[in-house]
């Protein structure tokens, strides 16, 4: 123990002698350190970290699978109430099922607003065996038709409109127009779905619990101990399976799949984060063979001092514990910078990944994020400097002994070591390198995408609607035909509609069963689906969506009118691929005793992103036209309002929220945005992967550069005598340039083609996240090897000028 404090004076003071080298490597080790400290404290936030429920593992969500020849490429669907009920009545896997779904209601209070209340049936809670803050769960008798006017409430609607009143609990509140009794307050950590203001049982009527071709809700459940999820699935096949056979015309080929309910939550986001962390995993080696190289040079610059210690009596293992030391203090205090660089890094990452993870994850770094930073400090510290210090070991005693001071001293074998870590930099950073390309070619694609649409100075808005202010279909249509003509009559308004869900608006919209006119009548599980969009007369023209055949919708397609639809070119396409579809008829199964006739073509819109494939194609209908549904309650249906205009649309929105309110004084607005700002927020995931990739690249590439100049500084001041020989010899300026330069070169190429060989092997795990390009796009390949070269060159040109600038006499005379 003493010896071992002896080393680490030692060490500190060794490190004090050289300020310069210290901070260059706790810098270098500090961004490696940084970087996977901040990525990995995402990874365990929303990877590794259990759920904050009781038993997270036995949660999962069961979704429906539907017919893959209606919904190409849909391979998850949300789910009907009555086969809810039968998956559940006819399990035994589960301990318990809900299911629940959501709408808007208007809530009174000093400040009154509109919120997400989430309805859910009998057992909801006692799935996440959640217990609220205040008061109690629903019970079963609450779930009944009529006995339903009790709410939960959230923690963040309690304090925010009731000023986290404890004797809330018993208090009667007006939603709707109808009035409700708080039952309870959730607790802090219990924000399932993380959008839910509230919560509401859902008390179907037993009409509403038959209906089985109308898919609304999701279905979350809690395996019983001992059950897993190969059991729940064969269950729920052998009860879907049944359920196809004993109600063909719903169920025929709908499938089901039981999902765990982490990875279902971030399966989105679970590709990206892994690519990431093997980013900043290849920026860690980087960063290693960086210090490794500097200290390489630094302990065979000790070479004299070594062999008089081991003359002395110390053993090759004295020796190495020694250098490791001083490699551990080193990486110890990069860990600590690293550590509060990681803080900085994870609040961007969230801020980045905004929407896409659950409110509830917990991403802030914790002990364990603390552990993982102190391992990496370690094996950093080992891996760096166990090279070097093995390397200092195998010195000759005799030959050390009898040089000077080392300056001028030739090393081949060390040349060769660090010219084994420059090409092992060069060719990390070449594969971060392509991979940022990658997805810097992929942004690029995305962003010259058509969309559909014309983007510019279009202003959007979202107008939640409830059964308070619109209580029947026809009150909410006649709000919009009184609204229209007056935002029309502003100065500048070119045009205005509406449509039911807005295109990239993150939410999607309706897809439903249509039976095409002429073809043979089939079960509405056999049916094709298509888009629906429930849109107003003008929202073509507003969006600028061309029109391709046809007509566009009119004032005059209203009830008592012919029946039409408007299809897009895919839609066209896949009924009447070789015909007119002007003229056709179809039934849209949900709206039965409807025949409606297809009056125009429109281009394809890109709904749900800007790689959407538009497989399955879009109906759009007018909303004048449109019916409840049988079987079906009114409660509002929120529309996307869109305004274009020949002045800057975002000065418009007093304008526009002042007409709205002098119709409907307390309809809410949300979503405020201009089309092409939904834009770029769709684009918001592959521009942080891009930034992200292309920022550990760019770290990665000049380290790699300060690795290249450091070995050629280092070469440079080992070869003076060598270089004052040269030139005294008669070699010019220029030779001496290419000699450096070349040294610099050819690990450099080395490095560039073992990269390149890396990056065919590796870059198809992000083809995933990339769009328009392949894994192996030879163009991407080319244009970061020649980067890297360039910076290569232009790192070995510093420590080349400055071989010219030897004596010859001087570097002739030096020991």
């Amino acid at each position: 123990m003493t010896s071992l404090r002896r080393d680490f004076r030692y060490g500190f003071r060794m490190i004090r002698k050289s300020p310069g080298f210290a901070a260059t490597a706790i810098l270098v080790l500090a961004l490696g350190i940084g970087a996977n400290t901040a990525i990995f404290s995402v990874v365990n936030g929303v990877l590794l970290r259990p759920l904050p429920f009781s038993d997270p593992d036995q949660l999962v969500r069961i979704w429906h699978t539907p017919p893959a020849k209606n919904f190409p490429g849909i391979n998850r669907f949300s789910v009907s109430a009555a086969n809810f009920y039968d998956w559940k009545q006819r399990s035994t896997s589960f301990d318990s099922m809900s299911i629940y779904n959501f709408f808007h209601a208007d809530l009174a209070g000093e400040k009154p607003q509109v919120v997400r209340i989430c309805r859910v049936t009998d057992g909801f809670f006692s799935v996440f065996r959640a217990q609220p803050q205040l008061g109690r769960v629903f019970t079963a008798d609450e779930d009944q038709p009529g006995r339903g006017h009790v709410l939960i409430l959230s923690q963040a609607l309690w304090k925010s409109q009731f000023g986290g009143d404890p004797n809330i609990v018993g208090r009667k509140i007006d939603m709707d127009g109808e009035s409700y009794t708080i039952v309870g307050v959730a607790q802090p950590n219990f924000r399932y779905p993380d959008w839910a203001q509230a919560w509401q049982p859902m008390a179907w009527s037993d009409q509403e619990k038959s209906v089985r071709g109308e898919h609304h809700s999701i279905v979350v459940a809690r395996l019983k101990p001992g059950a897993t999820q190969k059991q729940a699935q064969a269950e729920i096949d052998a009860i879907s399976a049944r359920l196809s056979d004993q109600y063909p015309a719903d169920d025929k080929g709908w499938g089901a799949i039981v999902v765990p309910m982490h990875a279902d939550m971030i399966g989105d986001v679970r590709p990206a984060l892994l690519v990431l962390l093997g980013a900043v995993g290849f920026v860690l080696l980087i960063a290693c063979a960086n210090v490794a190289n500097l200290l390489l040079a630094k302990t065979l610059a000790r070479q004299k001092e070594t062999a008089i210690r081991a003359v002395l009596g110390a053993s090759s293992g004295r020796i190495v514990r020694q250098i490791l030391v001083e490699t551990l203090l080193l990486s110890a205090s990069g860990g600590l910078l690293g550590w509060f660089m990681a803080q900085f890094g994870v609040s961007a990452i969230a801020a980045f990944f905004g929407d896409n993870l659950p409110k509830f994850m917990d991403i802030s770094p914790d002990a364990w994020v603390l552990g993982f930073t102190l391992l990496v400090s370690i094996a950093t510290g080992v891996a760096a400097g166990l090279f070097p210090a093995w390397r200092l070991t195998k010195s000759n005693i005799n030959e050390a002994l009898k040089s000077g001071l080392g300056r001028t001293d030739a090393d081949a074998s060390g040349n060769r070591a660090r010219s084994v870590l420059v090409v092992s930099e060069v060719a990390l950073s070449l594969i971060l390198l392509a991979g940022a390309g990658l997805m810097i070619r992929s942004l690029w694609n995305l962003r010259r995408v058509n969309p559909g649409f014309d983007p510019q100075n279009v202003l959007t808005m979202s107008l939640p609607a409830t059964t308070h202010e619109f209580p029947t279909l026809a009150s909410e249509i006649s709000f919009y035909d009184e609204l229209f003509p007056r935002l029309q009559a502003m100065p500048g308004m070119e045009s205005v509609g509406a449509i039911d869900s807005m295109p990239l608006n993150g939410e999607g919209g309706s897809v439903q069963p249509v039976q095409i006119e002429g073809r043979p009548v089939v079960a509405m599980a056999d049916q094709p689906e298509v888009g629906v969009r429930f849109v107003s007369a003008g929202y073509t023209r507003t969006m600028h969506i061309p029109l391709i055949a046809g007509r566009d919708l009119t004032d005059a397609d209203a009830p008592g009118a012919q029946d039409v639809v408007l299809i897009s070119e895919t839609m066209a396409r896949r009924f009447w691929p070789n015909e007119s579809p002007l003229g056709k008829h179809l039934t849209l199964s949900f709206f039965p005793g409807f025949v409606r006739t297809v009056a125009g073509v429109v281009g394809d819109v890109k709904d749900e992103g800007l790689d959407d494939p538009q497989t399955t194609g879009t109906l759009y209908f007018p909303m004048k036209q449109l019916t409840l549904p049988p079987k079906t309650t009114w409660s509002g249906f929120s529309m996307g309002l869109a305004v274009r205009s020949s002045t800057p649309v975002a000065q418009l929105t007093p304008e526009i929220t002042a007409e709205i309110h002098q119709l409907v004084s307390e309809q809410p607005i949300e979503d405020i945005a201009t089309m092409e700002d939904l834009i770029a927020t769709s684009l918001t995931q592959p521009r942080f992967n891009m930034l992200l990739l292309a920022s550990f690249a760019g770290l990665a590439m000049l380290l790699a550069a300060v690795g290249i100049y450091s070995v050629l500084s280092y070469a440079v001041r080992r070869r003076t005598r060598e270089i004052g020989i040269r030139m005294a010899l008669g070699a010019q300026v220029r030779d001496v340039l290419r000699l450096v330069v070349a040294d610099g070169m050819k690990p450099t190429l080395i490095g560039v083609a073992v990269g390149i060989a890396g990056a065919l092997a590796l870059n198809r795990v992000v083809a995933k996240l990339i769009y328009g390009v392949s894994p192996t796009d030879p163009a991407t390949l080319a244009a970061v090897a020649l980067l890297l070269a360039a910076v290569a060159f232009f790192a070995s040109i510093i420590p080349a000028y400055r071989a010219t600038k030897v004596e010859p006499m001087t570097a002739l005379h030096e020991e």
